[in-house]
């Protein structure tokens, strides 16, 4: 079954560029574009896609101002960041936002197809370049905000290894084979770390990580 996707940038290049990269991936298919963030939300309810590859600066409305709309209307489409800005806090509040990925434009196709095999999997993906700046930034909010400990999480061993490797911005398929485990073992165990955290995004996992002290920059 076709993947759909939906692709927002004010760049005609751009979006010219991502759809050739996305035509040599078998599954997927560009099915609408939009030049700014304002015509996200109308174009979602027509077309339905699967997953929305929005940049974030854009000339009217921003992809922050979009995602806000579309978790205000309760969209069940992911949508991926894929933008030239690595600012922490930026990058920080496009996730708290409701972005399911972060994905850089200098990216390679290969990352881009992991990418969105991550969100089509139901799962999230941030970029390997970007995961130790989103670390660094959640440590100074984490030491800004002094939030209370949680005392007891109930994570394994197993769970607390692959929870380090989540935060650090490993896709299921890596984790798997780093640590000689079935994908779907893994799936599991990222379902079970996010029931009992009581956490579904990776922001709120990156915040966790380094409150609880389960990872440090020296990582």
């Amino acid at each position: 079954m076709t993947c759909t996707l939906l692709l927002v940038d004010d760049h005609s290049l751009i979006r010219a560029g991502v759809r050739a990269l996305v035509s040599d991936i078998p599954g997927y298919a560009v099915i609408g574009e939009a030049n700014d963030g304002s015509q996200v939300p109308e174009l979602v309810m027509q077309l339905d896609p699967d997953i929305v590859l929005l940049d974030i600066s854009m000339r009217s409305t921003s992809g922050l101002d979009a995602l806000s709309r579309l978790r205000a209307l309760g969209c069940r489409c992911k949508v991926l960041i894929l933008s030239m800005h690595t600012d922490p806090e930026l990058i920080m509040q496009a996730l708290e936002s409701g972005a399911h990925g972060y994905l850089l434009k200098d990216t390679t196709a290969t990352e881009l197809e992991q990418a969105l095999a991550a969100l089509r999997g139901n799962e999230r993906y941030l970029s390997p370049a970007i995961a130790h700046t989103v670390i660094n930034q959640a440590l100074l909010r984490a030491q800004s905000s002094k939030p209370e400990a949680v005392e007891n999480h109930n994570l394994t061993a197993r769970q607390l290894e692959i929870l380090r490797l989540i935060v650090r911005g490993k896709s299921t398929r890596e984790i798997a084979q780093g640590l000689g485990l079935s994908i779907k073992t893994v799936e599991t165990h990222r379902s079970q770390i996010m029931k009992r955290l009581q956490i579904y995004d990776v922001a709120g996992l990156v915040l966790f990580a380094v409150r609880e002290q389960i990872i440090s920059l020296d990582d």
